[in-house]
Order: C-alpha cells, then structure tokens, then sequence
C-alpha cells in the first residue's frame, strides 16, 4: 500500500467515524434520524402503556389464564419484544407495552379479544378460534407480476379435520368469519383443503391482511377478555440511571481502549479506531431495527464492546507469533489475519447459532437479547476482518514498518496444565456440588432455591393515589424505604401513571397483615387515606410458556453448535468437551447466584445467555490452536505436550480477552444502579469462571476424551 493509500484510508476512515458519531449523538435532519434520543426504550427507561383486561367469565381456569396470556404475550410482541403480559388478580390479565404512548391508538389496533368463529352458509359454526394455532399476513406474486395479499392460516389437528369437511362440503360457497358478532371476511372456498393450511386471497392490501390476521389471531383465545382500563406509565427508573450507565459505557470503553494501545502498540490503536466505528454502528442499527432497549441491554451493548475486543486479540497475537519467526511486518499482518480467521469464524458462528435459534424458538426479553447478541457477533466480525485491518495496513502505508511498533512474542515456557488436571476437574466438581447443596439447604429452609424476583414468581401490585405528583427521584429516595421497611422487600418497582398522582408499586407477594402494614406505614408518612390505597396479586411476567420457549430455544441451540463443532473438527470429541465445559460454565454461575442469593429475574437469563455465547467463544479459540498443531504433529511427538503448548500458545489472549471483559462489566458494577449490580456480579464470576474453564478444563477433558473413547468423525 502506497504512502498516498494510507493517507487516504486514514481520512475516510476518520470522517466516517466522525460522521457516526455525529450521527448517533444528534441525528440528521429535522427528525434527527440515527440519533441514539430516538431508539426505543423499554418500560424501565421510558414507560409506556398499560392495560387491564378482565375475562367475561367470572371464574375461569388456571389452564384458560395461562394459554390466553401466552397467546397475547406473542401479540404484543409486534409492538416490542420487550412487552410483558401478566395475571392480575383471579381474571385479570395485565399488559404493558413500553415505548408507546397514545393507549386509544394501541387499544384500537390490538382489538378487543372476543370470540371468533368460521360458520358455513347456513349459519352453523364450524370453527372456534381455539381451532386456529396461528394466522400472519403473506404476499406472493402470480404469474402476471401482480401481488396477491393474503391471509395464511394454521389449524390445529382437530381444527384440520373439522375445516376438511366443511370444505368439501362447501366448494363455491362463502364462510363467513365472526368475530364478536360481525362478519370480518367471507372468503369462498375454491377447493377441499384437508392439510391443515389455508389461504384467505386477494386481500386488498398488506395492511388489509395483517389486520384480519391479527383479527384472527386475538379471537383465537381461549378466554374472551374486555378491558377494563388503560394508563400511560412513567418510567421505573430515574434519568440517574441512564446517565450513570452510560457513564459507565464510556469509561469502560476509555479504559479498555488505552489497554489496547498499551499492550498492542499500533495495532491496539487501530483496534481502538475500529472498536469507536463498532460503537456507533450499534447505537444506529438499534434504531434501524426498532429492537427496543432496555437497561439491562445497554448493559448488554457495553459488554459487547468488552466482547468485540477479542477477535482483535487473536489477531495481534498472531501477527506478534509471525513477528518472532522473523518474518517482516506485512508478511506477520498478512499471515496473521488469514491464521486467525478460522477460530475468529467458527467462534463466532457457533455464538451467532445461540442467537438465531433464540431468535426463532423464544420470546419475550430473551429475544430481544438476542437481537442484540446477534446484531453485535455481525458488527464485530466486519469490524475487526475488514475495517481493523485496513486501518493497520493504512499505518504500515505511512511509515509503521518496524517490528517495535507492533511487538514482538516473547518466546513462552510451556505451562503443563494437564498435570493438574485431576485438581482442575476436581474443583470444578465441587463447586458444582456446593451449589446443589446450597439450593436444596435454602429450599428446605423454605426461602427457594434461588432468590427468584417479581419476574419470575409474581407478588403484590399495590396502586397508591399520592396528594401530589411525585418525581422518579421522589419515588426512588421517600416512597421505596418506606415500602422496603414495612415489608421486608429490597427489590421493588415503582411506575408512575400518567396523567395523574397515582403510583404503582411491585412488590413480592404480600400476606394480608403485610398489605394492612404497608397501607398504614404509606398513609402515615404522606397523609393519605390508606382505604384508597388497593392491592392485587400478579403473575410473574416471565410466564411458564416463555421459560419453555427460552429452555427449548438454549437446548436446540446447544445442538446445533454440538453439530457445527463436529462438523468444522471433524471429531465429535471436540464437541463434546466444548458443551460440556459449557454446561459446567452455567452450573457454577448458578452456585454462584445460590450462595450470595442475588436476585433471579430477567437480567439472569441475560447473564446465563451472555455466558454460554462468551464460554464457546473463548473454548473455540484453544480447540483451533490444537487443531492446528496436530497438522504438524510427528509420531514421536507427546499429545499431552501438544495440548499444553496449545494452551500456553493461547493464554495471553485467554487473560487479555477476559481482562478487557471484565473492565467493561467491573466499570457497570461500580457505577451502575441496583439492577445493574445485579446483572453485572454474576457477570464477573462467569467471565472469570469462564476463563478458568477455558484454560484448566477444555483441553484437559478433550485430552481425556481423546484418550478414552473411540474417534469419530463427522
């Protein structure tokens, strides 16, 4: 690359980060497109609406409540991903929909959710709604290039055979759809249909389609719900807390950064150049993709710039490796970038799995942890093959050449970590172990197994009509020390409704002696009359239903990389000590949650999932390097010593990675609020846990495996 080249790279490179960075932070145009202002916020940061549904019924069943908040969950999904339904009371059914502010507009498009049938021309009913799985909206053009519209639907089995009948029964007739009493669609049936799938065609438009669809959908429930009213809540957390995370994002980000330059020279530098572009392509691309953001995401997004480090890492590590072969500076880039590649890819793509089939299978706050995740493994990857590397041959252009500017790798003693490895298996067994034991101690004593939050198993929502507005602040510093002393809770929530003084409060479940003291301690302090004060018990927000879809969505996940891993080593042993490590990963976490009891809620499937895509990553990495000098291994050549030269090759990027890590999250824990703590702790201990096992575990149980169990092969 010619000196005129790198100065040209150097400029463009500076004025488009330049121009992101302007962009995030005031936008373009008179709607300040791109600006980080107009990402959506979830109901911690900004509120949103609530509504109440109650069911016509007066008593229906557990079964009934559940499959209807299930359904409605997937609804309201289309407005955010972040959405939360839950139980309110015996038959009351609670939706909250953050970023949204005009409840008329909400109520209006979601529909009241009635009964819906499918009737033949004489008026019997042949379906129900609880005969339709699912109904969306296609689009398909015919022969012609014209676009047909159209309705999809899905029976269920017994639904497939009732419509069969009916529709051979009714060739050319119209069957009309009635949802609460009105003819929605009268679509006429061209043919029997006995597979369970049907059309409804020529809809005038997409918009036409989706509204029956969604039509459909509502009526499908098993319950038939009216609401019973709608508020626009505040936030539930103060502008301190986005200010103080933020904060926190750009000194973690600082500091890791200077570390780069510290440690990497020139190459950290433009690690540091490529990680600011990272950054900012994040901040637009949340926007672009409407994925809503809540605190515990941007808790997310500040870790994965921890994350986005380690692909650099790799690299620099082997262009120092290259550099201390002799060979010159751009032969060492060259020849680094291509020897990283593989473990870069596959490391990647076996995290990026996780996140698609989670994508795919989950539902609720998981997926949108997931577009996050995803979002930030496709960023990370262009940024530190593409944009890294034309940033560093940019400054090898203007004059970088000598080998002191990049560092050279000093020549590394091998540590033999397989002699230890019957204390490594052996310690990891008993934290394992202790975390059982702690979990069946606390459950025994009846305070569960693990300090589950609201989220997890509901608790009491106490509605409170103060005399005068209060602020976030006011909430945060007199109302919760008040409600924390007379029942004994730390972890409360607190929204604002507005448009009114009412406050709700979220508490864990409370006995009717503890509502009564909560009453009177709330009355006594701000002068109100506690008869006003109403409380109702709630479900957890984190339903059955979604717990399945998240647990199913990790296993199928775990699998597939099961799969890719065999697939790319083309030993299923790899594999198995790779998922096995995992596990082990996840299972000392956890005995790390039972022994300091932090509290389980939605941050601890985002911990869990952050730490199963950070534990394959860094796994991947050491599995690549022993795969690569089994290539060039002689007969006469030491497994065992290969395994340890392997580890040892790796380690620096082993502690650097996590190192950087663990800034990123230490920063959060020392400047973040309450639930960032609670997130970001666990986060530590699995980020170390993770690093341990990587080093201590995985080629050790791989060796083991290799040793004990027959190959085969993909």
């Amino acid at each position: 690359m010619k000196k005129s080249r790198g100065v040209l790279v150097l400029l463009i490179t500076l004025v488009i980060t330049a121009g992101l960075i302007y962009t995030a932070a005031v936008g373009i145009g008179a709607e300040k497109s791109g600006a980080v202002e107009n990402v959506k916020l979830g109901l911690d940061l900004a509120g949103g609406v609530s509504i109440t549904y109650g069911t016509v019924i007066d008593n229906p069943t557990a079964e009934q409540m559940s499959d209807t908040i299930y359904k409605l969950q997937k609804r309201v999904e289309n407005y955010s991903t972040e959405a939360q339904v839950y139980q309110e009371g015996d038959n009351r059914i609670n939706i909250e929909i953050p970023g949204v502010q005009d409840a008329n507009a909400v109520l209006e498009e979601l529909g009241r959710p009635g009964s819906l049938e499918f009737q033949d021309p004489n008026g019997n009913v042949i379906l129900t709604g609880l005969d339709i799985a699912d109904a969306k909206a296609v689009s398909a053009r015919d022969q012609m290039g014209n676009v047909d519209y159209a309705v999809s639907l899905s029976l269920t089995d017994e639904g497939a055979q009732k419509f069969a009948k009916a529709t051979e029964e009714n060739i050319g007739r119209a069957i009309p759809i009635i949802y609460d009493g009105q003819v929605v669609s009268a679509p006429t049936v061209q043919s029997a249909i006995g597979n369970g799938q049907a059309q409804i065609n020529h809809m005038e438009s997409f918009e036409a389609a989706e509204l029956l669809a969604s039509t459909i959908r509502i009526g499908s429930l098993q319950l038939e719900l009216t609401e019973l009213r709608s508020n626009v809540v505040g936030a539930q957390l103060g502008q301190d807390a986005i200010s103080s995370s933020l904060k926190a994002g750009a000194v973690g980000f600082g500091l890791v950064v200077v570390f780069m330059i510290v440690f990497y020279l020139v190459p950290g530098l433009a690690a540091g150049l490529a990680l600011t572009i990272y950054v900012a392509l994040m901040l637009l691309l949340l926007g672009g993709f409407e994925i809503t953001l809540t605190l515990p995401g941007i808790a997310g997004i500040i870790l994965s710039i921890g994350m986005a480090v380690d692909a650099n890492v790799i690299i620099f590590a082997r262009i120092r490796e290259e550099l201390a072969t002799g060979k010159t500076v751009r032969s060492a880039m060259k020849i680094g970038f291509q020897k990283a590649l593989s473990a870069i890819v596959d490391g990647n793509i076996t995290t990026l799995i996780v996140a698609v089939v989670l994508l795919l299978k989950a539902s609720g706050s998981v997926k949108g942890f997931a577009q996050t995740l995803a979002l930030g493994i496709v960023l990370s990857m262009f940024t530190a093959l593409f944009v890294t590397r034309q940033i560093l041959y940019a400054f090898y252009a203007l004059g970088l050449k000598d080998p002191k500017f990049f560092g050279v790798q000093k020549e590394r003693k091998v540590i033999h970590f397989l002699a230890k490895r019957k204390l490594f298996f052996g310690i990891s067994i008993a934290a394992v172990v202790i975390g059982f034991v702690a979990m069946g101690i606390q459950a025994g004593m009846g305070n569960g197994a693990l300090a589950y939050s609201l989220e997890f198993q509901g608790g009491t929502s106490t509605t409170v009509p103060f005399q005068q507005e209060l602020s976030i602040e006011d909430i945060e510093s007199q109302v919760k020390p008040v409600v924390a002393e007379a029942t004994g809770d730390q972890e409360i929530q607190a929204q604002k409704v507005q448009g009114s003084n009412d406050v709700i409060i979220k508490t864990k479940e409370l006995s009717l002696d503890q509502r009564q003291a909560l009453n009177q301690a709330l009355a006594e302090k701000f002068s109100l009359d506690a008869a006003q004060i109403s409380a109702e018990s709630i479900s957890s927000t984190i339903s059955d239903e979604v717990r399945m879809d998240a647990t199913v969505a990790v296993i199928i996940g775990i699998i597939c990389m099961l799969l890719y891993i065999w697939f790319r080593f083309k030993d299923i042993r790899f594999a198995g000590s790779a998922v096995t490590a995992l596990v082990h990963d996840v299972l000392v976490v956890l005995t790390f949650y039972a022994l300091v009891r932090i509290s389980v809620g939605n941050t601890f499937i985002a911990c869990m999932l952050t730490i199963v895509g950070y534990s394959i990553n860094a796994t991947i990495v050491i599995f690549d390097r022993i795969r690569e000098n089994m290539s060039a291994m002689k007969k006469k050549d030491d497994l065992q010593d290969l395994v340890d030269l392997s580890i040892t090759q790796t380690l620096s990027r082993s502690i650097n990675t996590s190192l950087t890590t663990f800034i990123m999250v230490a920063v959060l824990f020392v400047m973040g609020v309450a639930s960032i703590r609670d997130f970001a702790l666990p986060l530590m201990a699995g980020i170390v846990c993770g690093a341990y096992s990587s080093v201590c575990i995985t080629g050790a149980l791989w060796y083991w495996m290799k040793k004990n169990f027959k190959e085969k092969t993909a």
